[in-house]
């Protein structure tokens, strides 16, 4: 489909009458539908190259480009046109690449990360609610129903000051930074695609350029405007190709001290989160004995717990007898 393309494309610069394609097609111009079939167009509205532009997204110069492109592409995969490697810019792209990707990764975690700790805060305090109905539902003056609203207290407390305290400067510190980091990523992507095109003009340009000086062409005008061509695509691709080799290493090395504050905030945080929970819930353990922490190490809470259990069991409604 390629080479038929390509073909097309030089069969319509060398088209300069405003005929349709359906006209075209009428004077023995079979490429004209097959164009149409290409751009999904319709073929009896399509004037040919000047009016292209008014249907396609891109102007017709872009569309000859987009095929002499592709063409050059074909051409460097078979070994008839010689592919410009650049070592020092491949390396960069690839540490920018894994940049790019750690970065769009730590994203999405922290994002996981701060979430589960939203949902946690959530679930504990409809935890905290369900605890309190049990114990409310009995004896409200006995240990456990002190206990569970103490725990109710603690968790509603934590909650609030989870979403007053830590949601804002979390958003502020670290969500926010990693999103203006990544949003920096499409625009130097497109840098890096245009510097990849212009790349394949110089390739071409200059295999143009070398068969004219191995097999002069009659046309005396032809070399000298290869060699402009040559000249101006070499300067185009350079002048990209040295701005990413000297800012992309740039953008690496301002990766640190960029990230060290949100880092910090990320752990002074998480510090946060756990002390204040420690501090709430330990005031929460004076409600029970001294003697429960002492029988939970020696499994004796394990046996109370399944003689409760065995007591359910004969239930008849539990399948007792």
């Amino acid at each position: 489909m390629l080479r038929e393309i390509v073909e097309v494309a030089n069969k319509l610069n060398a088209a300069h009458d405003k005929i349709s394609l359906t006209q075209q097609a009428d004077r023995g111009a079979p490429w004209a539908p097959k164009l149409s079939t290409y751009l999904k167009l319709d073929p009896s509205v399509i004037p040919v190259a000047p009016a292209l532009c008014t249907h396609c997204s891109m102007s017709w110069s872009g569309f000859k480009k987009s095929v002499n492109r592709a063409g050059t592409t074909l051409l460097q995969k078979t070994g008839q046109i010689e592919r410009t490697v650049d070592r020092e810019f491949a390396d960069e792209e690839a540490k920018y690449k894994v940049f790019e990707k750690e970065c769009q990764a730590l994203q999405k975690d922290g994002k996981a990360y701060w979430d589960s700790l939203r949902a946690m805060s959530a679930a504990q305090t409809r935890i905290a609610e369900t605890i309190e109905t049990f114990y409310g539902a009995a004896d409200r003056s006995s240990d456990g129903a002190m206990a569970s609203h103490a725990y109710k207290r603690s968790v509603d407390d934590m909650d609030g000051g989870f979403q007053r305290e830590l949601d804002a400067p979390y958003r502020t510190t670290i969500a926010e930074p990693l999103g203006k980091m990544c949003a920096y990523f499409p625009v130097i992507n497109e840098h890096i695609s245009k510097r990849n095109k212009k790349l394949l003009d110089y390739d071409s340009a200059r295999s143009k350029m070398r068969k004219l000086i191995d097999k002069p062409s009659e046309d005396p005008t032809k070399l000298p405007r290869a060699q402009q061509e040559h000249d101006e695509t070499k300067e185009m691709f350079e002048t990209l190709n040295v701005q990413l080799i000297e800012e992309l290493p740039q953008l690496m090395d301002l990766r640190v001290p960029y990230f060290d504050p949100s880092f910090e905030a990320m752990i002074r945080m998480q510090a946060k989160f756990a002390e204040e929970g420690y501090e709430k819930l330990s005031g929460v353990q004076r409600y029970f004995e001294d003697s429960v922490r002492d029988d939970y190490a020696a499994g004796q809470l394990d046996a109370q717990v399944e003689g409760v259990l065995q007591e359910m069991r004969e239930l008849s409604i539990c399948g007792g007898n």
